[in-house]
């Protein structure tokens, strides 16, 4: 049962790689994306952390919740697991995806990636 509802939850694209939506225990949702960030990276983990904050969302590593970040590619998802509907918590995850990506172009810029 978990391996089937983990394929049908999960996407796969070739060109923006994979997507996976988690149920939690208690009922709420974590949407998250891999994402490499090299301008942030070179701007700072903390400087990330804060921006996260304030766009409602919350970096990993790649290795998971404890793992640890390794490289530029983070585990960017949303920092709400409750209280918002799947929609809201998803819009929000991909509204801030897209910000952090496009101020990463800026910062590579910045430091000469």
């Amino acid at each position: 049962w978990y391996q089937r509802r983990v394929r049908e939850s999960s996407g796969i694209n070739a060109e923006y790689g994979k997507a996976v939506v988690s149920t939690q225990s208690t009922g709420g949702m974590r949407a998250s994306v891999h994402v490499d960030l090299p301008g942030w990276t070179a701007e700072g983990l903390g400087s990330l952390q804060a921006r996260c904050e304030e766009l409602a969302l919350q970096p990993r590593g790649t290795r998971g919740e404890s793992g640890g970040q390794t490289g530029i590619t983070y585990d960017i998802s949303n920092k709400h697991r409750l209280g918002y509907s799947e929609v809201q918590l998803v819009q929000t995850m991909i509204d801030g995806v897209n910000t952090l990506y496009k101020e990463d172009l800026e910062l590579q810029k910045k430091h000469g990636l």
